[in-house]
């Protein structure tokens, strides 16, 4: 698979399980100083230049600094720099004096550059590298101003927002990243000191540590003096240790939120956690390839019903593509999605030429209406039922529809490979509209990411004036460019999922899976 589908995808798969937003507990604490959390899978390999997944970039965020850190708003505040200036192709930061790694060393200018030239080092073969963190990021340090300035070639829209997910490692771990193998060598209010891969990840308390987000320290005597990530991989294991007081805090995406739902001391946060869409294909020969065929199909399907059947009844209308908190914040789907009309549906593809023969199913010039659509089967029940009622939907209106359940392992091959499709049902997660140009402009398939050949000028414009601008300057240019995408059935948002994150006697804060760790509280008493 193509690298920059293949990261918004695991971003997507990942946003499943990570979830966004405060959640909040009440009275009682459920292991006394320690705030136990469950994760889904192994973080694996905890190397911050190698995270494929938000799993190890939910372990990783309780031990790790980054430069700058965002708010729940969507907001930039302070991390490890104090302030900084932004230009189009550059960012100077000017970094906290005092901080120090859990080994004593200080964390430096130099430290910040070192870990951008690794990261961006070929041999380092980073997934990050080239979607998460822009492509030809440089860095300069000056260790006597205390200030680091990262450079790219050309104009980066977010070349500031993309610090939050580079976690610096400093210390002993910056000369051997062997130690990172399954240990950590960072700047964070928590140091990892026991793991026990496919069981549990305990991290302990720091001392003296004042540079968190905005300033925040880790000497609150409500915060618990260590955090166990216990890998558990079934909703419903984590709904009983939740429900029996053997953890504080834990997310729940399928039917056994119900069980944690509305229980006493248990305190559940609802939360957008990735847009739900299809494509089709628009290659030479596919239906998708005619504008007027693509707005008939999208005329014939009732969307609220078939999100309503992706999530179960637990999802919410989109208003973007951007994983909340988004830097450009706002509703870009309301009003550029086609209204449902069957009989419109119908007109629109008879004028287009496709038409019904003795057995229902449209021609044109002797080619039959067909519609080859895959999807995951890691989408579950719901996902299959809801591919089955876009299937009956397109029957009714004269398509000949082909489904395909596809697992992980094979989706990357059949979709952007063997591009044997007209419909891909393919979520993509990101948090910065700048991660989705490889994957909906520019060369196709297998040359590169845009593996349903789109060309929409009109969305290409916009970006490539919006990339040239820093940060909320081109908002207004991102959300035209994503409503131009809706206008032209290039991609169809139909549901956001919700995740619930459900809490016993703790609050934090965690945001697109990375902890705000000095957020923890313990909220003590009973257990």
């Amino acid at each position: 698979m193509n690298k920059a589908r293949a990261m918004t995808a695991c971003l997507a798969a990942s946003l499943l399980v990570a979830g966004c937003g405060n959640s909040s507990g009440q009275a009682g604490s459920a292991g006394g100083d320690a705030f136990s959390f469950a994760i889904k899978s192994d973080p694996g390999l905890l190397d911050p230049a190698q995270v494929q997944n938000t799993t190890t970039y939910t372990a990783l965020s309780l031990a790790y600094d980054t430069l700058v850190n965002i708010g729940s708003d969507g907001r930039i505040v302070s991390g490890l720099a104090k302030k900084w200036d932004v230009k189009p192709s550059s960012v100077t930061f000017t970094l906290r004096p005092g901080v120090t790694c859990t080994d004593g060393s200080p964390v430096t200018a130099s430290t910040i550059a070192a870990n951008v030239e690794h990261i961006t080092d070929p041999a380092t073969k980073s997934p990050a590298y080239g979607v998460v963190i822009p492509e030809g990021l440089k860095a300069k340090a000056d260790d006597r101003a205390g200030t680091v300035t990262l450079s790219t070639p050309k104009p980066f829209a977010f070349i500031l927002q993309s610090t939050r997910y580079l976690f610096m490692v400093c210390g002993k771990g910056l000369k051997d990243r062997a130690l990172l193998k399954n240990g950590t060598s960072g700047s964070g209010p928590f140091q990892l000191t026991s793991a026990h891969p496919n069981q549990s990840y305990t991290y302990t308390r720091r001392t003296g540590y004042t540079w968190g987000p905005g300033g925040a320290t880790a000497s609150d005597p409500a915060m618990p003096d260590s955090v166990v990530l216990r890998v558990i991989g079934s909703e419903s294991t984590e709904a009983n240790l939740l429900l029996s007081h053997q953890l504080n805090a834990a997310q729940f995406a399928g039917p056994d939120r119900a069980r944690v739902t509305k229980v006493p001391g248990i305190t559940t946060t609802d939360r957008p956690n990735g847009t739900q869409e299809f494509f089709f294909h628009q290659g030479t020969g596919h239906p998708g390839h005619d504008p007027a065929v693509r707005k008939a199909l999208l005329q014939a399907v009732d969307l609220d019903a078939l999100g309503a059947i992706a999530t179960g009844g637990t999802g919410k209308r989109p208003t973007g593509l951007v994983m909340p908190p988004r830097p450009c914040p706002g509703d870009t789907v309301t009003g550029h999605l086609p209204i449902y009309d069957p009989r419109a549906a119908e007109a629109a593809l008879e004028a287009a030429g496709w038409h019904r023969s003795g057995d229902g199913v449209r021609r044109k010039n002797g080619k039959k209406l067909t519609l080859r659509m895959i999807y995951g089967t890691s989408g579950g029940e719901t996902m299959a039922a809801a591919a089955e009622y876009l299937a009956d939907a397109w029957k009714k209106a004269g398509a000949d529809v082909r489904l395909r359940a596809l697992s992980d392992a094979a989706y990357g091959e059949v979709e952007t490979v063997t591009q044997d499709w007209d419909v891909d049902w393919a979520p993509l997660g990101v948090t910065l509209p700048t991660q989705l140009l490889g994957a909906l402009s520019g060369p196709f398939t297998p040359d590169g990411g845009n593996f349903a050949h789109l060309t929409n000028k009109t969305y290409e414009d916009l970006t490539t004036h919006a990339t040239k601008l820093p940060g909320a300057a081109g908002c207004a240019k991102w959300a035209r460019s994503e409503s131009a995408l809706f206008d032209s059935g290039d991609l169809i948002p139909v549901i956001d999922k919700t995740l619930t994150t459900a809490t016993y006697n703790a609050t934090f804060r965690i945001d697109a899976g990375l902890f705000d760790p000095t957020s923890i509280r313990m909220t003590g008493g009973d257990q």
